[in-house]
């Protein structure tokens, strides 16, 4: 079986923005390539998943979407690391218009594109990680039965009284790494 590194977007590779679209709004967080060369080569899988509820609300298409992830990509790619998929849910059970007003079981908090990603690629979640920016991130990988729950400070606002899940609580995804090291 396969190990993962499931990865969302918004918040923890690229700057958080709200509902990006463009590829000129597009920036890296720092140290991001670093560490999914580092997880690559310890035979990590690297998996994207993400919320993208600006589908829903109308803000833009999923053919956008699709471009920027194919450009998102790409990056990575010129750098040497391989993002093996993209699952994205393009519904909101509240803001959604038309046929994406949905409750999906494949949006976040719902573990849908992790157990869908563990299917399609023979994935051991028991030894696989999630980094997340948002509570619903973390609660989806627990409820997929994910060992390692990350949880960063580069995205959404973080409130330390609030309960939650992760296993530790990082400034972004630069910082894996280091705690990687000590856990294994």
């Amino acid at each position: 079986m396969e190990k993962a590194l499931f990865l969302d977007r918004d918040g923890v590779i690229n700057k958080e923005v709200g509902y990006l679209y463009r590829i000129e709004d597009f920036q890296f967080i720092d140290g991001v390539i670093d560490t999914c060369l580092f997880f690559q080569r310890a035979g990590y899988l690297l998996v994207v998943i993400t919320n993208q509820a600006g589908i829903a609300r109308g803000y833009y298409t999923e053919d956008d979407f699709h471009t920027l992830n194919c450009w998102m990509v790409s990056q990575f790619q010129k750098c040497g690391v391989e993002i093996s998929k993209t699952y994205y849910s393009p519904y909101h059970p509240d803001y959604g218009k038309g046929r994406y007003r949905k409750d999906s079981f494949c949006r976040k908090p719902k573990p849908g594109m992790i157990l869908q990603a563990k299917q399609d690629f023979n994935i051991d979640l028991t030894k696989s990680i999630i980094v997340g920016d948002k509570q619903s991130d973390i609660e989806a990988g627990v409820r997929a039965g994910i060992k390692h729950c990350i949880l960063v400070r580069s995205g959404h606002p973080i409130s330390l009284t609030q309960h939650c899940y992760a296993n530790f609580i990082l400034e972004s995804l630069a910082d894996l790494p280091s705690v990687y090291s000590l856990e294994s």
